[in-house]
């Protein structure tokens, strides 16, 4: 197990076709819905996430936008796959769940929408701290969900996730 005073091992980041097929692996098996929407990970590094939920009937809401539904679930997985990687890599067992959600829907999702974080530097030193205090640790996690396609970098939602952390016993 290495500390949060060792130096991080030099790592690569998890391909996007490894990191979409353990998303829906997980989706299958623990919460179907991530499965239902079919995400895909465009990018996942140290310091940024992005993911794709394509629109579909499935992810339709009565206007041929996307629901609000799969946006939160798309909100829900930029927020939380950079933690899962952390986690998973620093060996020891943490469970985190999503405290609160503040989502803000400025424009119809009228295409594939795309989830972007840069929290990667945030979620490290949460992980970081809730493995040397042992208390649960919380922070607040930014994504922006945007249709290039439709509407290049302008955002169509933001959301604000508190992720909260705490080392298992």
């Amino acid at each position: 197990m290495r500390t949060p005073a060792d130096p991080a091992p030099e790592r690569s980041s998890p391909s996007p076709f490894r990191a979409t097929w353990f998303l829906r692996t997980f989706g299958l098996t623990k919460v179907p819905l991530i499965w239902y929407v079919r995400p895909r990970v465009l990018e996942l590094s140290d310091e940024r996430i992005e993911v794709v939920i394509p629109l579909r009937w499935r992810t339709k809401n009565h206007l041929g936008a996307m629901y609000f539904g799969a946006l939160a679930v798309g909100a829900d997985i930029a927020g939380g796959l950079m933690a899962v990687r952390l986690i998973d890599e620093s060996g020891v067992k943490i469970s985190f769940v999503f405290k609160d959600l503040r989502a803000e829907f400025l424009k119809r999702a009228e295409g594939d929408v795309h989830f972007v974080s840069n929290s990667g530097k945030l979620a490290r030193e949460l992980v970081a701290r809730a493995i040397s205090s042992g208390e649960r640790c919380n922070e607040s996690i930014a994504v922006t969900a945007t249709v290039p396609t439709k509407l290049g970098d302008e955002p169509v939602a933001k959301f604000i996730l508190t992720l909260s952390i705490k080392r298992s016993k």
